[in-house]
């Protein structure tokens, strides 16, 4: 009687339905003869050696299988091709499903698959094949017990007490749910139901499969497992959104609803971990679509809750920047763009926009104007308010602020001079239209200046900010003549500086161009005048004078220092100056003060110092 021969798929042995059916007689066994092909115990390997539990179970399954064989006298042997390397990195791409299609027909066998696609395939190359639709019995997850309906997350570690966060975005607590602590055991047999429920079901999706990382999403579950060496431990994280909100329940104000309905279509939502931002964008999905707008979304993994008339598109080939021309051909109104992260996202968040479909960026932030921020330094400068136009700020579930951006030609805030006008973006706040950031480029820099500060600060204390700005301004230019010239404010436009008589010329420049110049960058009128030097003879100080290099020393006693003094010869005033931290006055030689010192040193003129006031 001529051998029964089957050859199991990848599928097949992944779904644990051979050894089950075996064990029950469900599958005929007498006089046949189990292949299991080289080239799926390969794959399986492969998965297995960097830590894919796929690859995990199936080799399980094989030992399972080999195991019931063996007790109940079936044949059961590895044959067929060795895939290499390329085969394995191809495996998705249906190279594994070719060499065993290939080994079914040269052993004249049966196929055996849970793979409809591998089902339809054998059949058109005339080779028998039997589909096995999985079946499974599991009706809920081990872990659903830890979750109640205020159950945000809960959080699995090996080794440590399983917690939970409950309540709602931007308002919730971390509780302790049991007492003992989780060990890797009973990790293993979550993930192995995890891995093992209904894998064929199109609500179930691996975001991410990664050596020591997975991310699967499961209908309204978000699973993430991680393991070594990704991490120092065993880990599962499932999240589950507990609310649903219409955008009627942000109760927001009709300007801004208005501009949802008939502006924005550069919109970012931004905010911390756990602020809501899924959350509205979800209702930004709902909202679109009921004004009969074609919504899409980009997500990875797909969390978002949307409306069935939503198709969610996750990274095509591993990149959302394969997936830019497929979305272009669907044509949609909106599109959701849920975690901006990487550098290649905002460029196909920003291809996108300026192809004409309308955004809807999800970014983390912890401030609104740390949103754009990040934008920047991505896209260029001056691109950036055609591509955002509105940015929701999300703080504990709530909108907490709404700006709008535009772009225009101006002096910035706190620069008069018309030669400086550049282009900057406006910041401004959407309800009350208030300019709140100005950012510009200054040399090679992109600055963000918080004009509603400067302004508020203005208002509150005018004369400090003056003061602060005049004094520090104009002493960088007048300390190079006076080191010691007053500086006194008159009023929030003018101020006095007062110099030596002798510096006063330098000061103003030639036909008043240095002071012009101060003024037209301070935008304020300064009022240069002398120092009326009091002469007081009981003040008179002790001091040595001597030839240094090209410098004049005078030095005096160590308690002078600090000191205002005056220096005079024949008693006619020379310069006023002060004494430094090592109890003396440089002058230059090639200056002019330093010419008159040495020609009344040579001369053996009457050199003297008084400490002086200034009237």
């Amino acid at each position: 009687m001529d051998i029964k021969k089957y050859v199991l798929d990848t599928s097949v042995i992944i779904d644990k339905e051979i050894s089950k059916m075996l064990q029950t007689g469900k599958m005929v066994v007498e006089n046949s003869e189990i292949i299991i092909p080289r080239a799926v115990l390969d794959e399986l390997q492969a998965q297995a050696s960097t830590s894919r539990d796929q690859g995990l179970v199936g080799l399980q399954e094989i030992y399972e299988i080999r195991d019931v064989c063996n007790k109940k006298g079936i044949k059961i042997k590895f044959s067929g091709e060795k895939p290499d390397y390329d085969d394995i990195l191809l495996a998705k791409h249906g190279r594994i499903d070719s060499i065993i299609n290939e080994l079914a027909f040269n052993e004249n066998a049966i196929l055996i698959t849970g793979d409809y696609v591998q089902h339809l395939a054998a059949l058109a190359q005339g080779i028998e094949s039997v589909f096995i639709k999985y079946n499974n019995k599991i009706t809920h997850f081990k872990f659903e017990k830890f979750f109640s309906h205020k159950t945000m997350s809960i959080h699995l570690k090996e080794g440590v007490y399983p917690y939970a966060k409950i309540g709602s975005p931007g308002k919730f607590e971390l509780k302790r749910l049991d007492e003992k602590v989780i060990t890797n055991e009973y990790l293993k047999e979550i993930i192995k139901e995890i891995y093992e429920y209904n894998p064929l079901n199109t609500n179930k999706f691996y975001e991410i499969n990664r050596e020591g990382a997975t991310v699967i999403q499961y209908e309204k579950y978000r699973i993430t497992i991680t393991k070594s060496p990704f991490s120092d431990s065993t880990e599962i994280t499932i999240v589950r959104p507990i609310v649903h909100l219409s955008l009627d329940d942000y109760k927001l104000s009709e300007k801004l609803l208005k501009r949802l309905e008939e502006k924005a279509e550069g919109i970012v939502i931004a905010g911390p971990p756990g602020s809501g931002k899924s959350t509205i964008a979800s209702s930004l999905a709902e909202y679109y679509t009921k004004k009969e707008k074609i919504v899409k979304t980009f997500e990875s993994p797909r969390d978002l809750q949307v409306p069935k008339e939503v198709t969610q598109y996750s990274p095509l080939e591993g990149s959302f920047e394969n997936a830019v021309d497929l979305l272009l051909l669907v044509r949609p109104d909106y599109t959701i763009f849920d975690e901006i992260r990487r550098l290649k996202d905002f460029n196909v968040y920003a291809d996108l926009r300026l192809s004409g479909v309308g955004m809807i960026g999800v970014i983390h932030a912890n401030s609104p104007i740390d949103a754009v921020q990040r934008f920047i330094g991505k896209i260029e400068l001056g691109m950036i308010p055609h591509i955002i136009d509105t940015i929701i700020f999300l703080k504990d579930g709530n909108i907490n602020k709404v700006y709008e951006l535009k772009l225009t030609v101006k002096v910035p805030s706190g620069m008069v001079e018309e030669d400086l006008a550049r282009p900057l973006v406006e910041i401004f706040d959407f309800e009350n239209g208030e300019l709140e950031y100005e950012i510009y480029t200054y040399g090679e820099e992109n600055i963000v200046v918080p004009v509603k500060e400067i302004v508020e600060k203005k208002k509150t204390n005018t004369t400090s900010n003056i003061t602060r700005l005049a004094e520090a301004k104009i002493k960088d230019v007048v300390r190079r003549f006076d080191p010691s010239a007053d500086i006194e404010i008159i009023s929030d436009n003018k101020v006095r500086v007062k110099v030596g008589k002798e510096i006063i010329p330098k000061i103003i420049g030639r036909s008043g161009s240095t002071v012009s110049e101060l003024e037209n960058l301070l935008g304020l009128r300064i009022d240069i005048e002398a120092k009326i030097p009091v002469l007081d003879k009981e003040k008179e100080i002790d001091f040595q004078i001597n030839e240094s290099g090209s410098s004049i020393i005078i030095s005096a006693d160590k308690k002078e220092v600090g000191s205002n003094v005056g220096i005079y010869i024949n008693n006619e005033f020379l310069l006023s100056s002060k004494i430094g931290r090592k109890s003396r006055i440089k002058v230059d030689k090639r200056s002019e003060y330093g010419k008159k010192l040495l020609n009344a040193i040579s001369k053996s003129s009457d050199i003297k110092l008084f400490k002086q006031m200034d009237k």
